[in-house]
């Protein structure tokens, strides 16, 4: 392996080299739309900002699906008392057996740090929940939010530092998802029955309209075009994006062999979010699986 310290100037070669195989732009126009509750959004130049209100929230989603390769938005959280609100920024598929990559951001009373739960389905099995702190206020300016996808890795990464890893260990007989296309979305909402202190604090409308502010929308990622669907909308697992039908061949930028593991850095990042910041981990809570999930039995980082 090459030292961490040349290890980023390479990503950066890479992520140049191979942009052209993959769609990318700040604009939110051009990426999302919409979703519902059209009367909660504003744009502010290249800034859009979701409310909630005791009406209703929000939420957007991508004109199209993507097969592996690296998601990112800025966001500003919601201000204040945000006890009893959510600001969801996903990745998911179709149908009941989907797959999903969750960012939850729980909010909390004024002066309290928001708590970031990251969860993980495959074929539409959860409960792979982990829940951190934040090691800044999210609500004072823009941080960045990630989701890098590949057959060997997920990593969930906040202003590119890795916040979670969920490693490809399907030869350990774990799924992993590998074969359906999956949309962006984001969305806020009231989930006063659990997302703050597990539901013993709920929501002062009082302190409403709740707004959180997007900008920087980038996808830089293998578009799977609507004629790679099968009749459920899940994407054919041999034809899309897999750099062969999908491209004449082209070897996509994330299959490149240094980006199938974290590098040095990653790593030492990554253990010091988990041992500085991380509050719940699936994997040692021991009254919901008595038996330890199999993935965490084999964990790598």
């Amino acid at each position: 392996m090459a030292s961490s310290l040349l290890l980023p100037l390479s990503l950066s070669l890479l992520l140049l080299a191979f942009a052209s195989s993959s769609s990318s732009s700040s604009k939110f126009d051009d990426l999302f739309q919409p979703s519902w509750a059209l009367d909660h959004f504003n744009y502010n130049g290249d800034t859009l900002q979701l409310k909630l209100d005791n009406y209703s929230g929000a939420g957007f989603s991508s004109k199209s699906k993507y097969m592996f390769g690296k998601v990112t938005i800025q966001i500003k959280l919601i201000a204040g008392d945000s006890a009893g609100t959510v600001t969801a920024y996903y990745m998911s598929s179709d149908g009941p057996s989907h797959n999903e990559f969750d960012f939850e951001f729980l909010g909390n009373t004024t002066g309290e740090p928001y708590t970031v739960q990251t969860n993980i389905y495959v074929n539409g099995v959860g409960n792979r929940e982990q829940r951190l702190k934040l090691w800044f206020d999210p609500t004072q300016d823009f941080h960045s939010y990630s989701i890098f996808w590949n057959r060997r890795q997920v990593i969930f990464l906040v202003d590119e530092t890795p916040v979670r890893v969920h490693t490809n260990m399907e030869d350990k007989g774990v799924p992993f998802p590998g074969d359906q296309s999956m949309g962006v979305y984001s969305s806020i909402w009231n989930a006063d029955d659990w997302a703050t202190q597990g539901g013993r604090v709920k929501t002062d409308w009082s302190h409403s309209p709740f707004v959180a502010s997007y900008k920087g929308f980038e996808i830089d990622a293998c578009e799977c075009p609507s004629s790679y669907a099968t009749g459920g909308g899940v994407a054919n697992n041999t034809a899309c994006c897999n750099g062969s039908a999908a491209d004449d061949g082209k070897k996509f930028w994330w299959d490149e062999p240094v980006l199938s593991e974290l590098n040095v850095h990653q790593s030492h990042q990554l253990l010091w979010v988990r041992a500085n910041h991380m509050i719940y981990d699936y994997c040692t809570d021991t009254a919901r699986f008595p038996v330890t999930p199999v993935e965490c039995v084999h964990h790598r980082h």
